[in-house]
């Protein structure tokens, strides 16, 4: 997941990112103009790569942006590749009803993304997991490449992160 405290480092990070990755573009502050600008650096790198390439926002900027899919809080039905985020049961449910490919199970571990949320860990991930529905769950919230090795492969897709992965 982008987020300005990458600084210049972003774009390495997202070179580093094992091919065949995905990365969920954010930077909500920046004017629309630079945002698009490094939308598309971002972009550039993960065709190179192999990654997927999420908009977090609607479908309609994210077709517009010719990303490969949306991220957002509120779910819609859509054709198009979408993620959510899930934090308890009530967002699992609704990620299910709208069918999203993808959900983001957060926070697992402690963060600094979001320092009083309390981490749900990781039963509480894998009961999730196991409800998905056919959805790739993917973990986020405090979660580096030490923790990964955590998760249950059965279970859980993949890992996201921001702290996690800065170079």
């Amino acid at each position: 997941m982008t987020d300005p405290r990458f600084g210049g480092k972003l774009l390495a990070a997202v070179r580093k990112l094992p091919f065949g990755s995905g990365v969920i573009f954010r930077h909500y502050a920046l004017e629309v103009k630079q945002r698009r600008a490094l939308f598309r650096q971002i972009t550039h790198i993960c065709r190179q790569r192999g990654h997927l390439v999420l908009l977090a926002g609607n479908q309609r900027d994210a077709m517009r942006w010719h990303a490969d899919g949306f991220h957002q809080r509120s779910v819609n039905r859509s054709a198009m590749l979408q993620s959510a985020a899930v934090h308890d049961w009530r967002e699992l449910a609704r990620a299910r009803r709208y069918n999203c490919e993808m959900i983001l199970v957060s926070p697992i571990f402690s963060t600094k993304s979001h320092p009083d949320a309390r981490p749900m860990g990781l039963p509480m991930l894998n009961r999730i997991a196991a409800r998905a529905g056919g959805a790739k769950v993917i973990a986020l919230g405090g979660v580096t490449r030490q923790k990964a090795g955590m998760l249950n492969p059965r279970l859980v897709h993949g890992w996201a992160a921001i702290d996690g992965l800065k170079p």
